[in-house]
C-alpha cells in the first residue's frame, strides 16, 4: 500500500509502502478492500490500484507498520538517523554544501539529499556525534 497523505505524508519523506495486507474483494474496476490492521482504523479500507504494489516476497523490502509510529491524527514524526555522504555544488558565484540523509523508516536506497546548512540547523546532534543520531 503506497504511503499518502491519509498517513500524514509530508512531503518526500513518507514511507513508500507498508504492509503487505490481505486483499479481501475487488471494488469495482479499479478499487480494493483491504484487510488492515486494528491500529489503521481510522483509514478507510478502499483504495485504488495505483495506491497497491504486488507484495513481491522479500522481506527485505517489507515496512512492517510496527516500526512507523503513527499518531492518533494519522501522521508520524520522520527522524534523521545518519549521514550517508557530502557534497558540494558550485552555483554561478556560490558553493552549496549538501548531505545524503538516512532517515528512519526508510532504506537507504530512499536516503535524499539535504541542504548541509539547514540540517545543522534543525539536526546539529548529527554532525557532532560524526553523522550518527544514536
Amino acid at each position: 500500500m503506497k504511503g499518502v497523505m491519509r498517513f500524514g505524508k509530508k512531503g518526500k519523506l513518507s514511507p513508500r509502502y507498508i504492509g503487505p495486507y490481505r486483499i479481501v474483494q475487488r471494488v469495482g474496476s479499479v478499487a480494493y478492500e483491504l484487510e488492515l490492521p486494528q491500529g489503521l482504523a481510522a483509514v478507510h479500507q478502499v483504495f485504488h490500484i495505483s495506491m497497491l504494489k504486488k507484495c513481491i516476497g522479500d522481506p527485505s523490502l517489507i515496512l512492517p507498520t510496527e516500526s512507523v509510529k503513527i499518531k492518533d491524527n494519522l501522521s508520524y514524526e520522520e527522524v534523521p538517523v545518519q549521514i550517508l555522504d557530502r557534497q558540494v555544488r558550485r552555483l554561478r558565484t556560490k558553493d552549496v554544501a549538501s548531505v545524503k540523509v538516512l532517515w528512519r523508516n526508510q532504506f537507504v536506497e530512499e536516503a535524499t539529499w539535504e541542504a548541509e546548512e539547514d540540517m545543522k540547523k534543525r539536526y546539529p546532534h548529527l554532525f557532532e556525534s560524526g553523522g550518527n543520531a544514536d
